[in-house]
């Protein structure tokens, strides 16, 4: 079992990386944010006070999870190797999740407080868990939503797991779920086996700002929720958002996060004042993420300069009314110049999240050709993803296009698609599709 120590809150930095100049008439300005968390909830490991984090975990017990019957027993194991490694303090539940959602522990809309007996007591539970029955995953988010909105913890967060399609709801109820929980709580989801739909698995989290992933072996699944839960012990401070302002004429043309993940996150602004707009970020510990922002200015001519966007990442008032808390800034700018090699050079980190976003597409892409038959888009998307994958020092990804595509030339991006494909490697390269590797460091 992990406890982890509450010290003092993490300390956020933003830097911007960025070629601020334009040349004459030029009106594109990319900018790569990086936000950094220090000193904050992983930096010891003692017992801490109550009310700091609440979790639900959602464990899929439809009837395809005795199918084989290691995948139900790996499911039980892995909750309650997450139970284990909950600190004392931590409110927590654990639902059964079918064509209903089920309460397991403590019960009565309720959550129960981490300690030994809570810990014992809700792994003798598990016991209780079996299999029968569809998949709505729409209720279980709504019942982990509800267990959460009574507790005043700062980190909400929920793990999720499931082995099959979300077959026994609509879609648009699955959808009106998410929309219904987004910025009430983090959640990670995992797909155990190869019968889940990744696009649904990988959807949730994206809704939900948190991972995804695919166990394929269930005995790797207590492994994966011991490091899940270790995350969100980790972390200290929730709702953060990114917040940009920008001037009279200066349009926003997307907003990523890039790192570790790709997220599009232009569609999650939400209004916060004259010309201004916060992005949420979820929740953070010791960490770093970067985030990409474009913007369109107004076209100026040769030797003049403006503030082209504010980056300010902000918390919450404590109470609806007061005011946000502003944690750390950092500015991007616009020059218009007439030296071509200045207005030309492209700033190193935007044009390697830039290629590691094009990465992403390029995988999800081909992959899609594949499904498709289209054997020649596959082979080109593919190709360029192996080729994008090299340039950029991406081994994690370029091992997992290897059991796809049969690599000719790396660099040039030449390669044949495999007549075979495993069912775990093919998912498990479009569920990690998103992940990116940081800037080499030179």
């Amino acid at each position: 079992m992990a406890n982890f120590a509450k010290p003092s809150a993490p300390r956020f930095s933003v830097e911007v990386y960025q070629n601020e100049f334009l040349p004459e008439g030029g009106r594109d300005v990319h900018a790569i944010v990086t936000v950094t968390a220090t000193g904050g909830a992983t930096a010891t490991r003692t017992s801490v006070g109550q009310g700091t984090a609440a979790v639900v975990i959602m464990v899929d017990c439809s009837g395809s999870m005795e199918y084989p019957p290691d995948k139900m027993r790996g499911a039980r194991e892995a909750t309650a190797a997450a139970i284990d490694t909950l600190r004392d303090g931590t409110s927590f539940a654990v639902v059964a999740g079918t064509h209903v959602a089920k309460e397991v522990y403590p019960g009565q809309g309720r959550l129960a407080v981490a300690d030994p007996v809570t810990r014992a007591q809700a792994k003798e539970a598990l016991r209780g868990l079996s299999s029968g029955g569809g998949t709505a995953i729409g209720t279980w988010l709504r019942l982990a939503d509800g267990l959460l909105r009574g507790s005043d913890a700062a980190i909400r967060h929920g793990i999720l797991l499931t082995d099959g399609r979300n077959e026994h709801e609509e879609p648009a109820v699955l959808r009106a779920a998410l929309d219904a929980c987004a910025g009430r709580f983090t959640c990670d989801a995992r797909g155990v086996g190869t019968d889940w739909e990744v696009k649904e698995v990988t959807g949730i989290a994206s809704a939900l700002l948190g991972s995804a992933d695919i166990v394929a072996d269930p005995a790797h699944l207590a492994e994966d929720f011991t490091r899940m839960m270790e995350n969100v012990m980790g972390k200290e401070v929730a709702d953060v958002a990114l917040r940009l302002w920008t001037p009279v004429g200066v349009e926003i043309q997307y907003v990523k996060q890039v790192a570790p993940t790709v997220q599009d996150l232009t569609g999650r602004r939400t209004e916060a004042g004259p010309r201004a707009g916060d992005y949420p970020t979820g929740s953070w510990g010791d960490e770093s993420r970067e985030y990409h922002v474009c913007v369109r200015v107004p076209s100026a001519a040769v030797g003049q300069e403006m503030l082209a966007a504010r980056a300010t990442l902000v918390l919450p008032g404590a109470a609806p009314g007061e005011p946000v808390t502003a944690l750390a800034q950092g500015l991007v700018r616009a020059v218009w110049t007439n030296d071509l090699a200045a207005s030309t050079a492209m700033n190193p980190q935007v044009a390697h999240y830039t290629g590691q976003a094009e990465l992403a597409q390029a995988i999800q892409q081909g992959l899609e050709a594949r499904k498709l038959g289209d054997v020649d888009g596959a082979t080109a998307k593919l190709g360029r993803a192996v080729q994008l994958a090299s340039a950029s020092g991406n081994a994690d990804t370029a091992k997992l296009l290897a059991k796809v595509v049969d690599v000719v030339d790396a660099v040039a991006g030449t390669v044949r698609l495999k007549a075979k494909v495993a069912d775990a490697d093919e998912m498990t390269l479009e569920t990690r599709s998103v992940q990116t590797v940081r800037v080499k460091k030179t």
